[in-house]
């Protein structure tokens, strides 16, 4: 590169620098107002479902008197909410108020012979005061769907016979149990509806008096039972979608969203959009999961759901199972009880006395007040301003000469980005800021470093010198590697990434490139030489059985690095009590790989790269603390305040650990000294 290019891409950089502190500043009132969002929603609700209460109800010799009491249990323990489904013929046959037969069984009843190929449903009702409410509600049901509905009676008691057979009959939607509800609500329940988009097509004046109905009984938040919300799965499905975003807006009713689902409900964030993002995240504990979890156990998953995902809703299932190791039929009922309660004989904390210990109450969730900025579309440009100088910056440590091009190519996409307001591009500037801080911060240490090595004097000679230049530069390091966190929190400060709606995109290219960037720019710029000497001496290096032994390790540990990234990352089981003891300590956990991992190797590898050449292996490797530090914001729903003392954290933590290891390290290279052959002959 000439050498006029060399020193104006210099000057160049130093006011690029500034640009990126620009934007770092106009990226704060940003952060304030997501804090202040994330701020504005501290009522927690504890859903139980009523269906699965009635299921395990009927497993018991009295069904009604069990349901009362466990209704009262439950409320007691700090249960405040009840999700009530669309009813069916089973949860009514459930609760007692109908009796289903088929037609041999109503035949035999009535001292008959069945009639031969006759397969309707019949049905009584079990109690006259709930069958003028329950009739009309069925008929209405049925009749909408094309089915034949007829009057029955049998021994004193009237009924119904429907046109389908029994077992599709079961299964049928209807309204929602209003007497049900109405009961629950006199108990002091929140009402939590559950609707499906099985009934098709859409009734828009039908779904209007399920809402009335709602709207009646204090109902502010329905779930959605099934793969799509309302309306979805219509022929005219924006029309529908449109009708009942309406209805629920006119009754001021807002949607959950239930977290970690395997398939995303269809439809929930378009639905979103049109309610004005009144949504709440839940997070729900699966039949099976509950049967078998320890209360300790969901007490801890309950926290950390309410405290570090921003969940609001906490849903809670059960069923009656046949459990043959007891041989009786069992329930985790006593296990709700004892999560949210505590229980002192087992020295266990109820998951409510925890959240509350975090500033979180039991009552009606409610979702975020978002709130924006003064002039934030000023903070919004600046902040892509910065981003984009600091993307260029990185590319230029690179290739300098490519500095001022790709500045110029960065800020014609950037006023795009900023136009445009699309999803994609801020998400893809967001990606390249979180690649790029890390990498430009190791790149840089590592010039600093050749240079240092270049000129011998300038390296701290004893070891406390080196000690304090290695503090120095991890924390110079580590902050440097945290100027994307602003520009990340900035480019996807819209609530719908706090609510999982819109998800980051490309996490799993933030764990990998910085890594390799830093390698590759260690390979070319670290061991002196000029970039094309160093690239050939790479390429004429011979393939031994030495570097496939290592080329197999890296890939093994690389392998694994990417098993221990995301949510279904597995840890070992005394991983998982520290992380225990880190969260009771101190309320908040740092990341592993960050304290036990990167921070320690990178303070260890600072402290050895002062003197050592080989030792830039350590800062490679160390990559992975200062980019799992950007990753943590990458998890939006996570509260950025919490995010942040997670990363002090583990800096801190780490930190210590990595002068734990320079000291063992000090120890055995002096042992080393006096041990090795010669080593007396020589003193």
């Amino acid at each position: 590169m000439p050498q006029w290019l060399e020193q104006w891409n210099r000057k160049l950089a130093k006011w690029l620098w500034g640009v990126v502190l620009i934007g770092l500043i106009g990226s704060l009132p940003l952060i304030y107002a997501r804090v202040q969002t994330e701020a504005s929603s501290k009522n927690v609700e504890f859903v139980m479902d009523y269906r699965d209460l009635l299921q395990v109800s009927y497993t018991q010799v009295d069904p009604q008197g069990y349901l009362q009491s466990r209704l009262a249990m439950l409320k007691e323990a700090g249960v405040n909410a009840m999700a009530v489904f669309e009813s069916t013929l089973e949860e009514y046959n459930w609760s007692g108020d109908v009796t289903v037969y088929n037609a041999q069984q109503a035949a035999l009843l009535d001292g008959q012979l069945p009639k031969p190929g006759d397969n309707r449903t019949f049905l009584l009702f079990n109690k006259p005061e709930n069958e003028p409410v329950l009739r009309p509600l069925i008929e209405n049901a049925f009749k909408r769907i094309g089915v034949t509905v007829e009057t029955w009676s049998s021994h004193d008691r009237t009924g119904l016979i429907l046109g389908l057979g029994p077992d599709d009959a079961y299964m049928r939607p209807m309204q929602p149990n209003p007497i049900a509800m109405k009961m629950l609500k006199d108990q002091g329940f929140l009402i939590v509806p559950r609707l499906s988009d099985r009934t098709q097509p859409y009734d828009d004046e039908e779904m209007g008096k399920w809402i009335d109905s709602f709207k009646e009984l204090g109902v502010t938040r329905i779930i959605f039972d099934g793969d799509a919300v309302t309306g979805f799965n219509d022929q005219e499905e924006e029309q529908s979608l449109n009708k009942f975003a309406d209805r629920l807006n006119a009754a001021g009713i807002g949607i959950g969203a239930i977290e970690n689902l395997k398939i995303p409900q269809k439809g929930l964030g378009t639905l979103a959009s049109k309610l004005d993002y009144n949504v709440v995240r839940v997070h729900s504990v699966s039949e099976g999961e509950m049967n078998v979890a320890k209360p300790v156990v969901l007490a801890d998953r309950f926290l950390l759901a309410v405290k570090d995902r921003n969940l609001r809703m906490v849903y809670l299932n059960a069923m009656a199972v046949k459990d043959s190791s007891k041989g009786q039929v069992t329930n985790p009922i006593d296990t709700i009880v004892k999560t949210l309660a505590g229980d002192e004989e087992e020295d266990v904390k109820g998951a409510i006395e925890q959240i509350r210990d975090f500033g979180f109450k039991v009552g009606e969730a409610q979702a975020f007040d978002v709130h924006h900025a003064p002039a934030e579309k000023l903070w919004k440009a600046l902040a892509i301003l910065g981003a984009v100088t600091l993307v260029a910056l990185t590319i230029g440590l690179f290739i300098p000469a490519l500095l001022l091009p790709v500045t110029i190519i960065g800020l014609v996409g950037g006023a795009g980005t900023f136009v445009l307001d699309s999803s994609l591009l801020n998400q893809a500037l967001a990606l390249f800021a979180a690649i790029a801080a890390p990498t430009a911060s190791m790149a840089l240490l590592i010039r600093w470093l050749r240079v240092k090595h270049e000129r011998r004097d300038a390296l701290p000679k004893s070891a406390w010198g080196r000690l304090g230049g290695a503090v120095v530069l991890f924390l110079r390091t580590s902050v440097m590697s945290l100027f994307a966190v602003p520009f990340v929190i900035a480019l996807l400060n819209h609530v719908s990434y706090q609510l999982v709606l819109q998800q980051f995109r490309g996490v799993s290219l933030l764990h990998l490139a910085p890594i390799a960037l830093v390698a590759l720019y260690a390979v070319l710029y670290g061991y002196g030489g000029s970039v094309k000497t160093n690239l050939r001496n790479l390429l004429k290096q011979p393939i031994t059985v030495l570097w496939v032994v290592v080329i197999a390790v890296v890939g093994a540990a690389g392998m694994y690095y990417l098993s221990r990234t995301g949510n279904s990352g597995q840890a070992t089981g005394l991983e998982l009590k520290f992380r225990s003891f880190l969260e009771g300590t101190f309320g908040v956990r740092p990341r592993f790989k960050e304290f036990m991992g990167g921070h320690p190797i990178f303070l260890l590898g600072l402290f050895l790269a002062l003197r050592y050449r080989w030792a830039l292996v350590f800062i490679v490797v160390a990559t992975i603390g200062q980019l799992s530090m950007v990753d943590t914001f990458a998890h939006i729903h996570t509260p950025a305040y919490l995010s942040a003392m997670r990363d002090l954290l583990g800096l801190a933590i780490g930190a210590i650990i990595g002068l734990v290891g320079i000291g063992v390290w000090q120890i055995a290279e002096g042992i080393w000294r006096r041990c090795r052959p010669g080593a007396s002959a020589r003193g």
